[in-house]
């Protein structure tokens, strides 16, 4: 994810990144100016197309639809931005549920080896729903003094979990842990499978196919048709008024389009790794 200054006005202006929608419309920019130019030769110099012609007037439904698109790319956006929003306060979940787990056993434990058991096992969670949600191969894991052997073809952040609850167990068998200890950790082990959960939910139910394509072609006629009724009002200046006007528009999907999947490994999503790597430094100094 890209950190920046809110603050600083200047440098957003004028700085491009490499996921700045800018250089990715920059082609079909240049297409639409062409096009544009191409309708306004066509119109006033070939057609000779006068100011009483109606087709001057079909600027009127541009005036009845901007309405329409505004409200539909509000939508696409605010939908987006809510996927992303609920992906990082899930991970803020498990950065929280991994920090109470280890204070609880280190409290619990006394035995070092228990410790040091938990203290591997319990970031590798972190790391492997990373790696689980990106799409990322992780069928081998390996710690300094612990072999976390995942099988790739099962769910991987299960078996994690499952870790977890059969070393928990195991230590209530043999009364290293009481039964109300156990119930006291049973949330922050439950936690990890519920928020592994959600996130799924988000990385596998994409917004609907027809809604995204819909508005990719209302878009595309849009300002197809846009020169036709412009050239008449602007000449040559409605190229850039027409370019810019598809810049704003197709921006605003390609950010939402960038940002439903938050688990992905585009400039401005989650930074899952790097909250994983916190986690496991937290852990560690607790346990």
């Amino acid at each position: 994810m890209i950190q920046y200054n809110t603050k600083d006005w200047i440098i957003f202006i004028f700085r491009f990144h490499k996921s700045d929608t800018f250089r990715q419309l920059l082609p079909l920019m240049i297409f639409i100016g062409l096009y544009c130019a191409l309708i306004r030769f066509l119109e006033i110099e070939y057609w000779s197309l006068g100011e009483d012609s109606l087709v001057k007037n079909i600027s009127l439904m541009h005036g009845m639809l901007g309405f329409v698109i505004s409200l539909l790319l509000a939508y696409r956006t605010n939908t987006a931005y809510d996927r992303w929003w609920e992906g990082r306060k899930l991970w803020g979940a498990l950065v929280n549920n991994s920090r109470n787990l280890a204070i609880k056993l280190s409290v619990m434990l006394e035995q070092e080896s228990d410790r040091q058991y938990f203290k591997k096992v319990i970031p590798a969670y972190a790391s492997i729903l990373s790696k689980h949600l990106s799409n990322e191969e992780a069928a081998l894991v390996l710690f300094e003094g612990l072999d976390l052997h995942l099988d790739h073809q099962k769910h991987r952040p299960n078996q994690v979990a499952y870790m977890l609850f059969v070393k928990v167990n195991e230590l209530y068998q043999n009364k290293v842990l009481t039964g109300d200890q156990l119930i006291v950790l049973n949330s922050e082990l439950q936690s990890f499978t519920d928020i592994c959960g959600a996130c799924e939910r988000i990385k596998n139910t994409p917004i609907p196919y027809s809604y995204s394509a819909f508005i990719k072609k209302f878009i595309f006629f849009y300002i197809m048709t846009l020169p036709f009724g412009y050239v008449f009002s602007l000449g040559y200046l409605a190229i850039p008024v027409v370019v810019f006007t598809f810049y704003v528009l197709a921006s605003l999907e390609l950010i939402a389009e960038e940002i439903e999947d938050p688990f992905g490994v585009d400039a401005n999503d989650l930074p899952t790794a790097k909250i994983a790597a916190n986690i496991k430094k937290q852990v560690e100094d607790l346990l």
